[in-house]
């Protein structure tokens, strides 16, 4: 029983390459949630009835094996928590992040019909299956990123709050006397700040007042530079990651070289070292990871990694 249990634990987790049965699973699991949003689909479309018998027959059968699979996951849980007892890892699999997806993606098929945003979470399951290997795909990359660049975002989406509500009561002073159905009150304002900060402009809510289409412009315009603050934070952190992911596939090993006064590389700037046969993959300052640029100049206590070309 036991050599039963891991077998189809083996199955029904992400396939290895030469696991054949757990592989097929796989894309047989992604054609099942397929041929499932699909019947979710068309079940809000006006089709004959022999059609919606089609379509009905199809999300029964499909949520009857995201029913066994679930109940599958629930029995083999002490091998995926293998540190704790197999009723705390059945427990633990129930409020992990799988186990409510999972439990969404079923219950609103038999209780919660007019519920069919849940139903959708079963999209989300597609994403487990889209593993380029065991150790590193491209769904690590986005996440790694947005877990090392937390703190900035955070900061940024922050400052964007701070913008979106300002410009909320600032329209609201300029515009509720002469729109007072559309500025009631100070958040009122907020769907036409947010789009305009975003810089979608739907046009259903728009300022009138000489002083609100000022104020209006000059939000506008912060918002096209509030919205590029986390772009750029997530764009910098990709290209930190390919630059780590570079030194990784090197068989190179880098030199790592402590900064003092006394160095000869105190204070030279980037540039200059790239100039006498050094390629600089990075600078770490005060913990932090510096992207290599020409003009950095180097300071005490700076850790300078390079290799030698």
């Amino acid at each position: 029983m036991n050599e039963k249990r891991k077998r189809i634990f083996q199955i029904i987790q992400i396939g290895q390459r030469g696991d054949f049965a757990s592989r097929f699973f796989d894309y047989f699991i992604l054609t099942v949630i397929l041929l499932n949003i699909t019947a979710l689909f068309l079940e809000t479309f006006n089709l004959p009835v022999a059609a919606m018998i089609i379509v009905r027959v199809v999300e029964w059968v499909t949520v009857l094996i995201f029913l066994v699979e679930y109940i599958l996951r629930i029995w083999t849980a002490d091998l995926l928590y293998p540190k704790v007892s197999k009723r705390k890892a059945g427990l633990k699999f129930l409020v992990s992040y799988t186990g409510i997806v999972e439990l969404f993606t079923i219950l609103p098929f038999f209780f919660l019909s007019g519920f069919a945003v849940f139903r959708m979470l079963r999209v989300v399951r597609i994403l487990h299956l889209f593993r380029i290997n065991n150790s590193y795909d491209s769904f690590n990359v986005i996440t790694g990123v947005l877990y090392e660049k937390k703190n900035q975002i955070i900061s940024s989406l922050f400052i964007i709050t701070i913008l979106v509500l300002s410009a909320s009561l600032c329209m609201y002073s300029a515009e509720h006397e002469a729109q007072p159905d559309v500025f009631e009150n100070a958040f009122s304002g907020i769907w036409w700040s947010v789009s305009t900060v975003f810089t979608v402009g739907y046009g259903d809510i728009y300022p009138v007042t000489l002083l609100g289409r000022f104020m209006g412009a000059i939000i506008t315009v912060l918002g096209v530079g509030a919205v590029a603050i986390p772009t750029g934070i997530i764009s910098a952190g990709f290209v930190e990651h390919y630059q780590k992911a570079q030194i990784g596939n090197r068989n190179i090993k880098p030199f790592i070289y402590n900064i003092t006064k006394e160095s000869v590389y105190y204070e030279k700037t980037i540039k200059s070292l790239e100039e006498k046969n050094m390629d600089v993959l990075g600078v770490i300052r005060e913990g932090k990871y510096i992207m290599p640029e020409d003009e950095i100049v180097l300071k005490e206590n700076d850790t300078l990694i390079y290799i030698e070309i």
